[in-house]
C-alpha cells in the first residue's frame, strides 16, 4: 500500500500534475514492484505566500511525502529515490535541488484499508522487496 502526497507552488504544479503522477508511478512501479493498478496520489498546489522554503530552491520546489507499509529493502527504497530525482529531472526538468522527498513506513496493523486493518487484508502483491 501506499499514499503520496505531493506539494509544491500552484503556478508551477497544476500544469504538471499529471506527468508527474505518471512518473512517481512508473517509480513505484519499477522500484517497489508495486502494481500498476495501486495509484493513490493528491496534489498540494499552494499559493506563493502559504509555501516558505529555504534559499538555493526556485518556485519548482516540490515535496513528494510518500506512506506505505514497511518492509521494503534499504536498497528499494533508495532505488525509488534515485529514480524519483533522474525522471523528475529528465522528463520535468526540475533539478533534484528541487525536490525532497520523504518516506514513511508504518506496519500494515496501523492502516485501515476497505474496512479492514491492514495487517488482515489479503494483497495482491509482495511488500517485501
Amino acid at each position: 500500500m501506499g499514499q503520496i502526497k505531493i506539494y509544491g507552488v500552484k503556478d508551477n504544479l497544476d500544469p504538471i500534475k499529471e506527468t508527474l503522477s505518471s512518473i512517481i508511478h512508473s517509480c513505484m512501479v519499477d522500484a517497489l514492484e508495486y502494481p500498476t493498478d495501486k495509484k493513490f496520489h493528491r496534489f498540494f498546489p499552494l499559493d506563493k505566500s502559504d509555501f516558505y522554503f529555504a534559499d538555493g530552491r526556485t518556485e519548482a520546489y516540490t515535496i513528494i511525502e510518500i506512506s506505505m507499509f514497511e518492509g521494503r529493502t534499504v536498497e528499494a527504497k533508495k532505488q525509488l529515490i534515485k529514480l524519483l530525482f533522474e525522471r523528475i529531472n529528465t522528463e520535468l526538468e526540475i533539478s533534484p535541488q528541487d525536490v525532497e522527498i520523504t518516506i514513511f513506513e508504518t506496519p500494515k496493523h496501523n492502516w485501515g484499508i476497505r474496512g479492514l486493518p491492514g495487517d488482515e487484508l489479503v494483497l495482491n502483491y509482495n511488500i517485501n522487496v
